[in-house]
């Protein structure tokens, strides 16, 4: 990236404003770079132990397979999923509070009475899938607003301070250079000047 400059007295100050500005701001973007980092590992941590769970979960019902072919597949339905935001590093991301079911009323005499649990059964997996699916989601944001930021960290780092200051450098090198031209002129009039006041 090539920082368009002048080279005068005002390019400069708005370079060294600028300048100032990226090397302030630098380590507050490296601390939410880290910020995030660690909240990327955290919930891939928490999406692999849902997993898991929701493994464990469906290998300890498989036995039961034969009474889910009694149970009635409208009795239990996902009536609303509660969400909320919450910031992260300055990430805004969605946070599940609670999943509503929807259970029909069924008759306690004439259903097996097995019902009550796997209506459980059911919730417990389909909490379980969701929030899975929720920090999933949670770690995809949160990696996708840490790569963004490394991006700047990079570019703050290796390409805008560096070419500030080289601009910089080379406006101060120019102004010396002109100063020491304005100088050297003005003691060659003023030489001239004496020497004619001699004649």
């Amino acid at each position: 990236m090539a920082i368009r400059f002048q080279f005068n007295k005002t390019s400069l100050n708005d370079l060294n404003k600028q300048l100032k500005v990226r090397v302030k701001a630098l380590p507050t973007i490296k601390n939410k770079e880290s910020a995030l980092r660690l909240e990327v590992q955290k919930a891939k941590e928490h999406a692999g132990r849902l997993a898991a769970k929701l493994e464990r979960l469906l290998l300890s019902y498989t036995g039961m397979s034969q009474l889910w072919n009694e149970f009635e597949p409208d009795l239990i339905s996902i009536k609303d999923v509660k969400i909320s935001s919450t910031k992260i590093a300055g990430v805004h991301i969605p946070t599940l509070d609670e999943v509503l079911f929807d259970i029909k009323p069924y008759s306690l005499f004439d259903s097996p009475a097995w019902y009550p649990e796997g209506i459980e059964i059911l919730q417990n997996l389909a909490n379980t899938g969701i929030e899975h699916e929720f920090y999933l989601t949670k770690m995809n944001m949160l990696d996708h607003a840490r790569k963004k930021t490394t991006q700047k960290v990079n570019l703050y780092e290796k390409v805008q301070i560096p070419g500030y200051t080289e601009a910089i450098r080379k406006i101060k090198r120019f102004l010396e250079d002109e100063e020491n031209l304005s100088k050297s002129a003005q003691k060659i009039v003023k030489k001239r000047q004496q020497e004619e006041e001699k004649q």
